[in-house]
């Protein structure tokens, strides 16, 4: 399961906010044991610990591309992604234009960038005030019993896309992919042996970068079950 949550725009101005916009007009895509299934955009809001820095917050469903690609290149049977933002009231007001505007509405792309247009003076306002923060979170539940995370955080989106978009682009000229469009999951998108750079350049500047770790290890308030034990 793929969990992402940044504040207000992220600094992307329009981008950001157009697109998930959109977004809400597509049914969310996920995978059940194999088995895709249909689910309203914006909805099945869950609270994720994204550890120090921006603790437990709500995500709620979007369709995602990474779940796609996570069942078709990666062969995981059960994916999901969600998506939250900060304030919390953009949330609800994200919740709101995905239960009352049509979806035909929110697939037009000039209606919506005149809805973008109307709201924009205030995201941007509030910006000012929340930041730029990004976090991701991806929990990984194993059929033999082990559950393992990668949490990912850092204070300003902007600057993060910059980093993550040189480490890619350095893996290519250092000869690390293979001609053509590709996943970046699929081996010759990025090959798997050159991942481990790409991810140490991409994380320069995060506050909170970790790797195949137990949830209780960032998490704010891990839950002792008896003898030092954490879960």
């Amino acid at each position: 399961m793929a969990n992402l949550r940044d504040s207000g725009t992220g600094g992307a101005g329009p981008t950001i906010l157009t697109t998930s916009f959109r977004l809400l007009g597509e049914d969310v895509i996920a995978y059940n044991k194999g088995e895709e299934i249909k689910l309203k955009p914006y909805s099945g809001a869950m609270t994720i610990d994204f550890g120090k820095g921006v603790r437990k917050k709500n995500v709620y469903l979007l369709n995602l591309p990474e779940v796609k690609s996570a069942f078709k290149i990666l062969g995981v049977p059960t994916v999901s992604a969600r998506f939250g933002t900060a304030p919390f009231f953009w949330n609800w007001g994200m919740q709101a234009f995905a239960n009352l505007l049509p979806a035909e509405f929110l697939r037009d792309k000039v209606k919506v960038q005149k809805l973008y247009k109307s709201v924009d003076p205030l995201v941007r306002a509030i910006d000012g005030i929340a930041g730029e923060r990004v976090s991701m979170r991806v929990d990984l539940d194993c059929s033999n019993g082990r559950n393992t995370i990668g949490l990912f955080t850092h204070k300003k989106l902007s600057v993060l896309v910059g980093f993550a978009t040189a480490a890619f682009a350095l893996a290519v000229l250092e000869g690390n992919t293979q001609p053509g469009v590709w996943f970046p999951e699929e081996p010759e998108g990025i090959a798997i042996e050159a991942r481990k750079l790409l991810l140490e350049r991409a994380s320069q500047g995060t506050s909170n970068f970790v790797m195949n770790k137990p949830s209780w290890m960032v998490e704010t308030d891990p839950k002792e079950v008896g003898l030092g034990i954490y879960v």
